[in-house]
């Protein structure tokens, strides 16, 4: 058991209990790129240390605790319905408010406005009056919550300690001009925020980068991005296990003994039926 108020779905790899070691505000509270593969669970890497942290010090901190931002909607509207799930199902987290503001997404009149078990807070007006615990977004929509009036009201109730955390989702997508876009608004956030010289906790996921053995290109890249020092041991990958090593303690239940002559009876064209041919071959 890796967090002390809750237990995880299943028992974390080794590559995310060494992301919760690092992410978590018990233990490291380091920034950390999570480089793994597709399906390795890179979500909850970053999912449970940001809910853990924000379950803690809802009670005395009103504001954003956490920025999680996707390269696209779709992703978000996904990553929403995990979050509105943990929350639902985990004690430990059944306060948190979780809010998604992108663009297409803004909730019809009366819906929207709350938690349920399979949605976030997506009304723009409850947000601006209330705002959640942990926003999702995107980095166009990001823009305009700095730029607009009315929407500069989502970070009324934070202090400079507030925002722990800032997450990136799909790292590797963020490249050139929106790259730049990207690390300029971060910029901009980390000021208007006025957020204490390495306060903020980063984290990029990606299953496409830091797949050489040399990880200063990526960390040099998530420098540029985040602008904050990667060193090396900022990066989670992966150790898989060898075949050998996986199934070494397996039993063999079947094996396969080639039957004589099999080239033969496979390349047999006298065969005048199908029927014939999947007695002959079987």
């Amino acid at each position: 058991k890796f967090f002390k108020n809750f237990d995880t779905e299943n028992p974390g790899y080794s590559h995310q209990e060494a992301a919760w070691k690092r992410l978590s505000t018990l233990h490291n509270a380091a920034s950390t790129l999570v480089a793994t593969g597709t399906g390795s669970g890179k979500t909850e890497c970053f999912v449970y240390p940001v809910l853990d942290h924000c379950a803690r010090v809802a009670a005395d901190e009103p504001g954003i605790k956490a920025l999680i931002i996707y390269p696209m909607n779709a992703l978000a509207s996904d990553q929403a319905r995990r979050f509105a799930e943990l929350v639902d199902t985990i004690p430990a987290f059944k306060n948190l408010r979780v809010g998604m503001y992108v663009g297409g997404h803004e909730a019809e009149p009366g819906q929207g406005t709350r938690m349920t078990p399979e949605s976030v807070i997506t009304d723009r007006d409850t947000m601006r009056k209330n705002p959640p615990d942990i926003l999702l977004t995107n980095y166009k929509m990001l823009d305009y919550l700095m730029l607009r009036p009315k929407d500069r009201k989502l970070w009324e109730k934070n202090s400079p300690q507030t925002l722990r955390y800032v997450v990136v989702d799909e790292l590797h997508t963020f490249d050139g001009a929106q790259g730049t876009d990207l690390a300029m608004l971060l910029r901009r956030l980390k000021a208007r925020l006025q957020a204490p010289t390495d306060h903020l906790i980063y984290a990029g996921t990606s299953a496409t980068l830091g797949n050489s053995q040399d990880t200063a290109p990526l960390r040099e890249y998530a420098r540029q991005i985040f602008g904050s020092a990667f060193p090396p041991d900022s990066v989670i990958t992966e150790n898989r296990q060898s075949v050998g090593a996986f199934l070494e303690d397996a039993t063999v239940d079947f094996m396969y003994q080639q039957p004589e002559r099999l080239r033969e009876r496979l390349q047999n064209t006298d065969l005048s039926a199908p029927d014939q041919a999947v007695v002959a071959w079987f």
